[in-house]
């Protein structure tokens, strides 16, 4: 997963499959009040991917939205579905090279910003090769 820039497809699994309980650590020897309310585990790939042919994962390789909570070596979920807004967190491949920022748009001109001041917005030429390839909407972060 870390040679592969981004993984396609998101998800080939299958939600049909049992989930067996969370163990409790009761260490006063009985079992909680909320046992009773318990339910089954959480999939994350039901919690998190909304248009699973839509969604991919990226790793990201660049301190540019540090700012904004995501640091290299985060894995970003990103949905090709969405459309772009401002201030929307997009995946876009610029003149080949591909960069995760803000969008926005304003007067039919478009620019990716950084959430770091190190780096400079990029205003998009409308001759560049420019494509929005997604947005993101979740990201997961080690900690």
């Amino acid at each position: 997963m870390d040679t592969n820039p981004y993984f396609l497809p998101s998800y080939k699994g299958s939600k049909d499959f049992s989930q067996t309980d969370v163990p409790n650590a009761n260490a006063t020897g009985f079992c909680a009040a909320s046992d009773d309310f318990a339910e089954r585990g959480i999939d994350l790939n039901e919690q998190l991917i909304r248009n699973k042919p839509a969604t991919f994962f990226m790793r990201v390789h660049s301190n540019a939205m540090i700012g904004a909570g995501i640091h290299d070596g985060d894995v970003v979920i990103v949905d090709r579905s969405i459309k772009p807004t401002n201030g929307k967190v997009v995946i876009a491949a610029l003149n080949g090279e591909m960069l995760i920022r803000y969008y926005e748009i304003h007067n039919k001109k478009e620019r990716l910003l950084p959430a770091t001041r190190k780096l400079a917005p990029i205003e998009i030429d409308p001759f560049a090769q420019f494509e929005v390839w997604g947005v993101v909407t979740y990201v997961i972060h080690s900690v």
